[in-house]
């Protein structure tokens, strides 16, 4: 199981990014969470196969119609705390 926190920044919110990413997070079978931050950013959790990790980052790079990612922070995610469903899910902003 790989873990991903990620920070993206950019025009991202507004734009349904975070229902996008949570949309690819559950095709893929993904746990974890989406929440906007201030200062225009979108921060992230992902867990689950190596491989689906890899596609939800790839989707996270463009987001969905109207985004306009500048930047991508990563690092290992592992510290954070995903549900303990095994779901994802929208939290409140930070």
């Amino acid at each position: 199981m790989r873990h991903v926190h990620v920070i993206v920044h950019g025009r991202v919110q507004g734009i349904g990014y975070r229902y996008g990413l949570r949309e690819q997070a559950q095709r893929l079978g993904l746990a974890g969470w989406v929440r906007n931050r201030h200062g225009d950013a979108v921060e992230a959790v992902l867990a689950g196969d190596a491989g689906a990790v890899e596609a939800a980052l790839a989707w996270v790079e463009h987001g969905p119609e109207g985004a306009e990612v500048q930047s991508l922070e990563t690092s290992g995610g592992a510290a954070f705390a995903v549900p303990e469903d095994g779901g994802f899910e929208i939290r409140r902003s930070a």
